[in-house]
């Protein structure tokens, strides 16, 4: 443990940043699980929320050419779409790692369902509130299923990586 992480820097103003940075000699593993459980979680509620009452809220009549129940923000097109676009990467990203952080935990499961539930819960909200003429939905999945897809490349690379840095004859003793 180094000695400014004893005591905070008397000018914490300047060292803030260093003075809060992760420790692996300092910090715990399972503390350090836990943090990242409640910052992906907090993530996830508030994507969630957001998508599923979108900034703006909803027309609540059929007036003036828009339809009850979509969003009022999706007039602006473009940036309702990459609010669309960013809204589900993080939720998506943060359900991901509250899926990684807890495997092999009781109930991992149950985890599952409850996540792949939530998913399509958020779907469905956002097909109900997005008027169809304003968004490719495509594009909204490709961006929900991105950071699954990466961490399933980063996976496959370190396996194929770590195969190739064998010796020859350790495969055959395998």
């Amino acid at each position: 443990m180094s000695e400014s992480k004893k005591t905070p820097p008397r000018n914490l103003a300047e060292n803030w940043f260093r003075f809060f940075q992760y420790d692996p000699e300092h910090d715990k593993p399972g503390h350090v699980r836990d943090i990242l459980l409640i910052i992906a979680t907090l993530i996830a509620t508030i994507t969630f929320q957001a998508g599923v009452n979108p900034p703006g809220g909803i027309w609540q009549d059929d007036k003036d050419g828009h339809t009850a129940g979509r969003a009022i923000y999706a007039s602006h097109h473009i940036a309702f779409y990459v609010f669309l676009i960013s809204n589900t990467f993080a939720f998506s990203t943060s359900l991901l790692v509250i899926v990684c952080l807890t495997y092999r935990f009781p109930l991992h499961a149950e985890i599952w369902v409850a996540t792949a539930s939530m998913m399509v819960t958020y779907a469905s909200a956002i097909f109900a509130v997005t008027p169809h003429e304003s968004v490719k939905f495509r594009y909204v999945l490709i961006a929900g299923s991105l950071p699954v897809i990466c961490r399933c490349i980063v996976q496959l690379w370190g396996r194929v990586n770590r195969k190739s840095k064998q010796p020859p004859n350790s495969e055959n003793q395998q």
